[in-house]
C-alpha cells in the first residue's frame, strides 16, 4: 500500500509538471520525487509564483487527470537522450553524470516527456485527489552556489476522503507550528537585522530554557557528570589536532583570514575538543576512568540560509553536551547508562513514544569525508552494533550518517509536518584519544587510548523547545510553564487580597503573575486560556474573607473554591513529580 501511495506521488509530480509546461511554457524542469508526505517539483522560471497561483495550476492538473493520458516508458541511448533534453539544462546534467552502461528511462504522458526511472501509475486519470500546498524556493541540488528554484509542495492520495483527512490534519498542525505558536506566545522572535538562524529568546521562552537546563544539569550530577566550562572560540590549531579544519571548516564560522594570519580563531562548532583538557590536565590511570564531564555548551555553526527554521535549525544554539571517557571494558555499561539517561528525559518531557533510533555509519566509498582506518572503523561500529543489540534496541541503519570520526546512535523525531530530525546523539569514538594524545596507566602499567562516549542528554534546548511547544500546543505541563498561576480579581476592591495570594505562591518559588487591569473578569479569563496558563485563580468578595481562591483548570474548567493553602499543596505535587497531565 505504501508502495503504491509512493507511486501515485510520483505520478502526480509528472502531473504537475505537464502542468507547469502548460501554463508557463519556457519553465525548464529540475527534480519532482515523491517524499513522505506527498511530493515536490523544482522549476526554474523566469517569473516568480506565489501561493496564489497554485489554484491555477491545480485546475489544470485535474483537467490533466480527466484527459486519462496514458503513462508510458520508453529507453534510449546516451546521445538520443541528450537531443531530446537538449531544452533542458538541468536533465542534460543529470544524464551525463549517469555511468556509461546506465538504462536512460523516460515516461511521456501526452505531449509531456520526462527523465526519469519511475515507477508510474497506467493513466494520469488516477490522479485525481491531489492538492498543491505551499511554494518555495530551494537550490539546485541543495547548494547555495547554484541557482535557486521554485519548489512547489504537493500532496495525493487514492481517494477524497484519505486527502480530506490528511488536510485536517494539516490544519492542526498548523496550529501547533512552534514557529508560529511560539512567537503568538511570547516565546522568542527573530530580526532580520540580527541574522537568519539567530532568534531571541523572549522572557517566557528563557525561563523554560533556564527550567530544563536546571533539571538537566542536576540530574547529570547525581549520575556522576562534572560540570565544565570551556571557551566559545580557539585558535585554528586546536581543530587541526581534531580534525574538524579538514573535515568540518565550511561550517564553521572563522575569525581572521587563514591564508594570511599567523592565529586564525573559530567560533566553536562543538565542545569535545574543549572538554579533552580536562583529562589532559594531568596523569591518569585506570582508577580515574570512568571520566564523565558535561557542559552547557552554546555552540555556532554556518548553516546554509535555505536550512534555517524557527527553532529547529539555528546558526548559534545551545546543548547538553557532555563527553565520556572509558576502557574498553566499561565502554558497554557505560553507553547503556548514557542511554538510560535519554531515556529518563524523554519520558519526563513527554517526548518518548515520538522517537525512533538510527545507527549512523560511516560510508567506505567516501573516505575522503572521514578519519581513521578501515579496520577502526570496522572495530567501532562492530562494537555499537554488539551493544545496540544486546541493548534491544530498534533502529535503522544511516549509511554515510556518521560523524568524521566515529559512528553514532541518532535518536530522530518528527515535528508536527512530520519532518525528522536528530534530537539526541550518542556516539563511540576511538580515534581522537590518539590524535590528542589522551593516555590512562592501564593495570599492567602499559599506558592505552581510552574510548570516548560524545552525547547529550537532552539535545538542543532550542530545537526541544520547539517540539514541546508543538507537542503541548503551548499548553506545557505545570512545572516547566512560565508562568504557572495567574491571580484574576473580579475588580480593583481585591487588588490588596490578590497581591498577597501572588506573595504567599511566589514563597513557595511559585511562577504567578496577577491581571491588574480595569476588565470584566469574563475578559480576563479569555486572556489567560489564551496565554494557556495552567491555573487561574479568581478571587473576591467571599475567596478574600475565607482565605480562598476559585480555581479555574485551562482544561477541566471551573473546579471551585478551594483554602489557598490547599491549592499550593496541590500544584507543589504536580511540580514536584513533572507531572505530564
Amino acid at each position: 500500500m505504501e508502495n503504491e501511495l509512493q507511486t501515485l506521488r510520483h505520478s502526480a509530480s509528472h502531473v504537475m509538471a505537464q502542468a507547469m509546461k502548460r501554463l508557463y511554457p519556457g519553465v525548464k524542469l529540475a527534480i519532482g520525487p515523491a517524499i513522505d508526505s506527498g511530493f515536490y517539483y523544482d522549476f526554474d522560471l523566469e517569473q516568480s509564483i506565489g501561493a496564489e497561483d497554485l489554484e491555477a495550476i491545480e485546475k489544470e492538473m485535474k483537467k490533466i487527470a480527466k484527459e486519462n493520458l496514458k503513462i508510458e516508458r520508453f529507453e534510449l541511448p546516451r546521445a538520443e537522450a541528450l537531443e531530446l533534453m537538449k531544452d533542458e539544462p538541468y536533465k542534460v546534467e543529470l544524464i551525463n553524470e549517469l555511468p556509461e552502461d546506465a538504462v536512460i528511462s523516460f515516461y511521456k504522458q501526452g505531449e509531456f516527456v520526462d527523465l526519469c526511472a519511475g515507477p508510474h501509475v497506467n493513466y494520469t486519470g488516477k490522479v485525481k485527489a491531489v492538492k498543491l500546498l505551499s511554494v518555495t524556493g530551494a537550490y539546485w541540488r541543495g547548494d547555495e552556489k547554484n541557482k535557486m528554484l521554485t519548489r512547489i509542495y504537493g500532496t495525493a492520495f487514492q481517494n477524497k476522503t484519505a486527502l480530506s483527512e490528511h488536510l485536517e490534519q494539516l490544519e492542526e498542525a498548523k496550529k501547533r507550528d512552534h514557529n508560529k505558536l511560539g512567537r503568538e506566545l511570547e516565546l522568542f522572535t527573530t530580526v532580520d537585522y540580527i541574522g537568519q538562524g539567530l532568534p531571541i529568546l523572549l522572557p517566557k521562552g528563557a525561563r523554560i530554557i533556564q527550567l530544563l537546563q536546571r533539571f538537566v544539569e542536576d540530574e547529570e550530577q547525581k549520575r556522576g557528570w562534572q560540570l565544565t566550562k570551556t571557551p566559545f572560540m580557539a585558535k585554528s590549531d586546536l581543530y587541526k589536532i581534531s580534525g574538524h579544519w579538514d573535515h568540518y571548516r565550511d561550517g564553521m564560522f572563522v575569525l581572521g583570514d587563514p591564508d594570511n594570519d599567523k592565529e586564525v580563531y573559530a567560533l566553536r562548532p562543538m565542545t569535545c575538543p574543549f572538554q579533552y583538557q580536562a583529562f589532559l590536565n594531568r596523569g591518569r590511570s585506570y582508577r580515574d576512568l570512568p571520566m564523565r564531564l558535561n557542559e552547557t555548551s552554546t555552540l555556532f555553526r554556518n548553516e546554509a540560509s535555505g536550512e534555517m527554521h524557527g527553532l529547529i535549525r539555528l546558526r548559534q544554539f545551545t546543548i547538553s553536551e557532555g563527553h565520556l571517557i572509558c576502557t574498553p571494558e566499561q565502554l558497554e555499561d557505560e553507553f547503556r547508562g548514557c542511554l538510560e539517561l535519554t531515556a529518563f528525559m524523554l519520558e519526563t518531557l513527554g517526548l518518548a513514544e515520538d522517537v525512533s533510533y538510527r545507527f549512523s555509519q560511516w560510508d567506505p566509498n567516501d573516505r575522503e569525508k572521514y578519519i581513521g582506518t578501515e579496520e577502526q572503523w570496522d572495530e567501532a561500529q562492530s562494537k555499537m552494533k554488539t551493544i545496540l543489540d544486546d541493548l534491544g534496541l530498534d533502529y535503522k541503519v544511516g549509511v554515510g550518517e556518521a560523524a568524521f570520526y566515529g559512528p553514532k546512535l541518532d535518536i530522530q523525531i518528527k515535528n508536527v509536518f512530520g519532518k525528522e530530525d536528530t534530537l539526541i546523539t550518542i556516539q563511540i569514538d576511538q580515534m581522537l584519544a590518539e590524535k590528542f594524545g589522551m593516555e590512562y596507566v592501564d593495570r599492567d602499567g602499559t599506558k592505552k587510548n581510552p574510548y570516548i562516549i560524545h552525547r547529550t542528554s537532552i539535545g538542543c534546548y532550542e530545537r526541544t523547545l520547539a517540539l514541546l511547544i508543538e507537542k503541548y500546543a503551548g499548553a506545557f505541563p505545570v512545572w516547566m510553564a512560565p508562568v504557572q498561576v495567574k491571580v484574576l480579581p473580579i475588580s480593583d476592591k481585591y487588588m490588596d487580597y490578590a497581591a498577597d495570594v501572588r506573595s504567599e505562591l511566589e514563597k513557595h518559588g511559585i511562577r504567578v503573575e496577577v491581571d491588574t487591569r480595569k476588565e470584566k473578569i469574563g475578559y480576563k479569563i479569555r486572556e489567560a486560556r489564551l496565554e494557556k496558563v495552567p491555573y487561574m485563580l479568581i478571587v473576591g468578595e467571599k475567596e478574600a474573607e475565607d482565605g480562598a481562591v476559585s480555581v479555574r483548570d485551562r482544561k477541566k474548567g471551573d473546579i471551585g473554591s478551594v483554602k489557598l493553602d490547599e491549592f499550593i499543596t496541590m500544584i507543589l505535587e504536580k511540580i514536584s513529580t513533572k507531572a505530564k497531565e
